[in-house]
């Protein structure tokens, strides 16, 4: 009987916890694959610069990585700022509603943005399977993987926004003027 009294119940909010505990590797991952993306970006453009003025035979396949490069560092990257609190921002509104009603407004832009990349996600995944046999000339790869970033980068939001919406950080106002 006192083996059952000593173990502990969970904590109410244990999924919560858990759900951060998920969040902090996910958009650990997220932002170090904007930060990859980006720096494969910016390297495919000086090889680009290099190759063109300097040994006078332009790379045909560069420019095509680098816009792939960008558009994964873009959705990857949202995730990361809208888990921060620095994307949809209502701040004056926030800031005089009393507690209440900021709660409400919390789960209401929870809710249109959670809609938002519901339908990113459905039609991104559309997208990417009916272009998959659809090949990118100089890189000679599918133009699915192009728009498979749509679909994993609000993947990767909706753990953000989840996460915001129980634990939120409002990393934004701390350095608005």
């Amino acid at each position: 009987m006192s083996s059952i009294a000593a173990t502990p119940k969970p904590a109410p909010e244990s999924w919560v916890n858990t759900l951060i505990a998920f969040d902090k590797r996910t958009t650990g991952f997220a932002i170090n694959t904007a930060v990859f993306m980006l720096v494969l970006s910016v390297a495919c453009g000086l090889f680009q610069v290099f190759a063109r003025f300097i040994m006078s035979t332009p790379s045909d396949w560069t420019e095509v990585l680098t816009r792939f490069a960008l558009i994964w560092m873009v959705y990857m990257g949202a995730g990361v700022a809208l888990r921060n609190g620095a994307m949809v921002s209502v701040d004056l509104m926030h800031r005089k509603l009393p507690p209440v009603w900021r709660k409400k407004l919390d789960w209401l832009i929870a809710t249109v943005t959670l809609s938002l990349l519901g339908v990113m996600i459905y039609w991104g995944f559309f997208i990417a399977w009916r272009v998959r046999f659809q090949n990118v000339a100089g890189l000679e790869i599918s133009m699915a993987w192009a728009y498979l970033a749509i679909p994993v980068g609000a993947l990767f939001a909706v753990i953000a926004v989840l996460a915001h919406l129980f634990d939120p950080l409002r990393n934004e106002l701390d350095t608005a003027l």
